[in-house]
C-alpha cells in the first residue's frame, strides 16, 4: 500500500487576549511542538505560518490568508495547530474551515492537544469545543473592557502616543505630564483662536513661522510616522493642516480632562473601529495638569462658534446649522437678491434644491426677516409663560409629552424583549445545527445555508438591541427635559433680539416646509420649531 505524502503547513497564532488568559502558548513553543510532531512522522514541512498578535475571533490574518492561498494553489494537503483555539475562536467560521473547507480541498487537519485528526473521521466533540473557545474570547473581551473602563474612570490615558504638548510619564502608566518643549505650540494656537482667528488662518501662520507638526515631533521623539518623512522635502515637517488645528482646538485634554470611547469596535468578533456619538463619550475631569486655562478655552470656543455663523463678508449667520428642509432633510442656506426698488433682501432656500434642481426637491424658500420675526415671537411667548406661572407651564409641557413618551417607551420595551428572546433562540439553534452536522443529520449544503442565514439574523438582532436600549435610555432622560428647557429660557429676562448662542442653546432645529397658496391666493408656510429637550411644543 502506497503511503500518503503529506505536505504540511504549521500554523501558529497568539494574541494579547491569549496572554491575558495565562496560556503557555508562545509562538516559539507552538513552532517547536508542531515541528517535532511533523518531523517524527516524516512529513514535508512546506512552511510555517505565524500570526503573532492577531485575535482568533476573525480570520483576516496575514499568515492565515497566505496559508489559504497556498492551499488553493495545491501546495498543502495537511494543516497542524497546537489546538483548535489556535485556528480560531469564532465557532461559526472555525467550524466551516474544519468541517467544510479543509475536507473539500482534501486537506487533513490536526489539532494536537485536542486530539482532533480529520483522518480518523469526524469528532463529535469538536463543535462544542469551538463554542467554548468563542465563549472564552467573549468573556476575555468583557473583562478587558471592564478593566479599561475602571482605568478610564480614574483618568488614565491610553494611546499610541501622547497629545501635542504632553508626554507619557516615564514611570506611571496611563499618566500624562506636560512637555515643556512643545506646550508653547498649543498655547500659541489657543491664543490665536482667542483673538478671533480661524483654523484656516492659524494653520497658515504655523506654516509660515515653521512650527513643527505633531507628527514630526513624534517622529523625532520615537521614530513614529517614519514612512511619512522618509526622503521627503524639509518643509513637510511644518505642513500643518486645517483639520489638525481644529482637532487641537476641540480637544478637552488641554484643560485637564480625559475623553474616552470616542471610538469602539463593532463587536469582539469584528475589530473594525467606528465613531461613537458624543453622548456616549466618557469624560473624566481634572485628570492631569492643564496647558490652557478654562477662561482661554471658553474664549476660543466663543470665537470659533461666532465664525461658523458668519459669511465670507462677515455677515451674521445666526440660523446656521439649525434650519432643515421638511422634505429632504438637508440644511437651508442663505442667499440675497434685490427687489424692484433696489432694496437688498436675505432669504433661505433648500441646499439640495439649489445644488441639484427641482428633480430632487423644491425650493422651500423663506425670507430672513419673516423667519426672524416668527422665531423671536415664539421665544418671547414661551418666556412670558415661564414668567407668568412656571409651575403651570411645567405641568403643561409634561402633560403634552407624557402620552407620546410612554407609548414609545412601552413599544420599545416590547420590541427589546422580542429581540432578546430571539437572540437566545438563535444561540440554541446554532448549537443544535452543529450537533446535527456532526451526527450527519444535515447536509453540508443546508448547513452552510442555515449558518449563513442565522449569522446574518444575529448581526441584525445585535444592532436592533443596541438601538432599542439606547432609545429606552434616551426616553427616560427626556422626562427631565421640560425642567431643563425652562431653566435655560429663564436665563433670558429680556428677550428682545436673536443671537446665534441663544438660538443654539434653546432650539435643536427649525424645519421649513414648502410654501403654498390658499384659496384666496395668500402665501402660507408652515415652520416647525423643535426646542431642546422638549421637542415640538408650539
Amino acid at each position: 500500500m502506497k503511503q500518503q505524502i503529506y505536505n504540511t503547513a504549521l500554523y501558529c497564532r497568539l494574541s494579547r487576549d491569549d496572554e491575558l488568559q495565562g496560556e503557555s502558548s508562545s509562538i516559539s513553543t507552538q513552532r517547536q511542538m508542531l515541528r517535532q510532531y511533523a518531523t517524527e512522522r516524516g512529513w514535508n514541512i512546506i512552511d510555517e505560518y505565524l500570526d503573532d498578535g492577531w485575535s482568533g475571533t476573525n480570520f483576516q490574518r496575514p499568515s492565515f490568508e497566505r496559508m489559504i492561498i497556498d492551499i488553493e494553489d495545491g501546495k498543502i494537503n495537511c494543516v497542524i495547530t497546537k489546538d483548535l483555539s489556535r485556528l480560531g475562536r469564532n465557532y461559526i467560521l472555525t467550524g466551516q474551515y474544519t468541517e467544510l473547507y479543509f475536507p473539500s480541498k482534501g486537506v487533513r487537519y490536526i489539532a494536537i492537544n485536542d486530539n482532533v485528526d480529520t483522518a480518523n473521521g469526524e469528532n463529535e466533540i469538536v463543535p462544542f469545543k469551538n463554542i467554548i473557545n468563542e465563549w472564552v474570547a467573549r468573556d476575555t473581551s468583557r473583562k478587558v473592557k471592564s478593566a479599561l473602563k475602571t482605568k478610564f474612570d480614574c483618568g488614565a490615558h491610553y494611546g499610541a502616543y501622547a497629545p501635542l504638548g504632553y508626554k507619557k510619564h516615564p514611570e506611571i502608566k496611563g499618566k500624562l505630564i506636560v512637555d515643556e518643549n512643545t506646550k508653547w505650540i498649543v498655547e500659541k494656537i489657543f491664543d490665536l483662536a482667542a483673538h478671533g482667528m480661524g483654523a484656516g488662518k492659524i494653520h497658515k501662520i504655523l506654516r509660515n513661522e515653521k512650527v513643527p507638526t505633531p507628527s514630526w515631533i513624534q517622529y523625532q521623539r520615537d521614530g513614529k510616522f517614519a514612512h511619512f518623512f522618509t526622503e521627503e522635502k524639509e518643509d513637510k515637517q511644518y505642513r500643518w493642516t486645517i483639520v489638525a488645528v481644529k482637532h487641537i482646538l476641540a480637544d478637552e485634554v488641554y484643560i485637564g480632562n480625559s475623553i474616552h470611547y470616542r471610538q469602539s469596535t463593532i463587536s469582539f468578533k469584528d475589530r473594525k473601529r467606528v465613531n461613537k456619538p458624543k453622548d456616549e463619550w466618557v469624560r473624566t475631569e481634572n485628570t492631569h495638569e492643564p496647558i490652557i486655562s478654562k477662561e482661554l478655552w471658553d474664549l476660543a470656543q466663543v470665537h470659533i462658534d461666532d465664525r461658523k455663523r458668519q459669511t465670507k463678508k462677515g455677515e451674521s449667520q445666526i440660523f446656521a446649522g439649525i434650519l432643515k428642509c421638511s422634505d429632504c432633510g438637508w440644511g437651508l442656506r442663505m442667499s440675497t437678491n434685490y427687489d424692484k426698488y433696489g432694496n437688498k433682501r436675505k432669504y433661505y432656500n433648500c441646499t439640495k434644491y439649489a445644488e441639484h434642481g427641482k428633480e430632487v426637491c423644491t425650493i422651500h424658500s423663506i425670507r430672513y426677516d419673516m423667519l426672524y420675526a416668527f422665531v423671536l415671537g415664539r421665544l418671547q411667548y414661551w418666556l412670558q409663560e415661564v414668567q407668568r406661572n412656571e409651575t403651570e407651564l411645567l405641568n403643561r409641557l409634561l402633560k403634552s409629552g407624557d402620552k407620546q413618551r410612554e407609548a414609545e417607551l412601552k413599544h420599545a420595551k416590547k420590541e427589546l424583549q422580542k429581540a432578546e428572546k430571539r437572540q437566545k433562540e438563535l444561540d440554541n439553534l446554532f448549537a443544535k445545527l452543529y450537533e446535527d452536522r456532526a451526527n450527519g443529520g444535515i447536509t453540508e449544503r443546508n448547513y452552510a445555508m442555515l449558518s449563513g442565514k442565522y449569522q446574518t439574523e444575529q448581526q441584525q438582532l445585535e444592532a436592533l438591541i443596541e438601538s432599542l436600549t439606547k432609545k429606552l435610555k434616551q426616553t427616560e432622560q427626556d422626562k427631565q427635559g421640560a425642567k431643563k428647557w425652562i431653566t435655560l429660557i429663564k436665563k433670558y429676562e429680556d428677550l428682545s433680539e436673536l443671537t446665534a448662542p441663544l438660538l443654539n442653546e434653546l432650539i435643536e432645529k427649525i424645519v421649513i416646509h414648502q410654501a403654498k397658496n390658499d384659496e384666496n391666493g395668500n402665501r402660507i408656510q408652515d415652520v416647525d420649531i423643535y426646542y431642546r429637550f422638549v421637542g415640538k411644543i408650539d
